[in-house]
């Protein structure tokens, strides 16, 4: 007997790209005293500065998380088995902004010769609170709840801080020195997009994603 077998073609992948642009006049971060920590001051050989808003020189904004907000509800996705890692360096949360699949492991680093604690603010997920004493020390934690935006304080260096955006899929990015963001392996469909910032709050628009590439601009004022 010949047996047939029958293979279904992949699933279509679709890509969203695009930038976060800038217009006005950008305001003026607040520069930091790092002064209370002599380990801190010693990191930093020039004044530093909050990343509340960094404009590129391109003319775009950085720090923006662009995600699928809606139109994939009926989907599900597995848990990556690899790690997103929070480094506390220079007395600063890096990244600044960032996202990851809720029940993923969220690494959590200490690179500085000092006292850190990172203090989760969540409002849909468990709050956590950990000291991190020891240079290179590392602690794991785990958000199972989607929720955009989580926010990190340092309750020790009261100028640090940092955002998470928790999602119940892969489908996000974060703009960087460039202004731009890529959204990969999307289903073919139709999705609101958001767009997230710190300071000048968010942005929604509507896309199809067929069988071409998906540009997105999004445009903040300051």
């Amino acid at each position: 007997m010949t047996l047939i077998y029958f293979f279904s073609a992949p699933a279509f992948a679709g890509i969203i790209s695009g930038k976060v642009n800038f217009t006005g006049t950008p305001p003026v971060n607040e520069q930091i005293s790092m002064n209370a920590d002599p380990v801190c001051a010693s990191l930093h050989s020039e004044p530093v500065y909050a990343e509340t808003v960094l404009v590129n020189e391109n003319g775009t904004l950085r720090n923006v998380f662009v995600y699928v907000k809606e139109g994939l509800e009926s989907q599900t996705f597995p848990v990556p088995s690899e790690s997103v890692t929070i480094d506390q360096k220079g007395c600063h949360y890096v990244p600044h902004v960032f996202g990851i699949q809720a029940g993923q492991t969220l690494e959590i680093l200490n690179s500085d010769a000092t006292l850190h604690n990172i203090h989760a603010l969540p409002q849909k997920n468990k709050q956590f609170n950990l000291g991190m004493p020891i240079q290179g020390m590392k602690l794991t934690k785990k958000f199972e709840v989607p929720e955009v935006m989580a926010k990190f304080k340092c309750d020790v260096h009261p100028w640090m801080n940092a955002y998470i955006g928790v999602l119940a899929h892969p489908f996000f990015g974060v703009t960087g020195r460039d202004g731009t963001f890529e959204i990969k392996n999307l289903p073919a469909g139709e999705y609101t997009i958001e767009a997230w910032h710190e300071k000048y709050g968010v942005q929604e628009q509507k896309v199809t994603v067929a069988e071409e590439p998906v540009n997105v601009e999004f445009t903040f004022t300051g």
